[in-house]
């Protein structure tokens, strides 16, 4: 492949990724993640490869304002995370619900520059259903 032939490298604070690279590496994460701008309004998710997505999520919900992408019973909580988060008081916040007979663990992370500038917000879900039965510990490999 001659340099002109090879992707683009987007340069990062520690190494430079591809695109590619970094969707592939967003999509491997077991769990689901979704980003929320300064504005409110939803701008990425990822879209894992092995498994489907705890919540279903549609194209259609980039560029929306993440209020109009939850239950109306839960917008009071989005709205008070957020504003908890620009306002500096708080910078996680952690729920669990039983769903579809599996646990799953929520957590929203505000998202900071260096200066402590409030970028957005990181929704992180994840089934932990299997990782809560986790006892003693594993020190070797064991692919049986």
């Amino acid at each position: 492949m001659s340099e002109s032939e090879k992707p683009e490298r987007i340069p990062l604070e520690k190494g430079a990724l591809t695109r590619e690279e970094l969707e592939a590496i967003f999509n491997t994460l077991p769990f689901d993640l979704t980003f929320i701008d300064s504005e409110d309004t939803v701008r990425y998710f990822n879209d894992p490869y092995a498994r489907e997505r705890i919540f279903a999520r549609s194209e259609a919900v980039i560029g929306r304002k993440v209020q109009n992408c939850h239950p109306q019973k839960s917008v009071h909580m989005v709205n008070r995370i957020l504003e908890a988060f620009k306002k500096g008081e708080r910078d996680v916040a952690e729920f669990w619900i039983n769903y579809r007979g599996r646990l799953i663990y929520i957590r929203y992370f505000a998202i900071r520059d260096r200066s402590g500038r409030y970028l957005g917000t990181l929704e992180v879900t994840q089934d932990i259903t299997d990782l809560k039965k986790i006892e003693g510990e594993r020190r070797l490999l064991d692919w049986k």
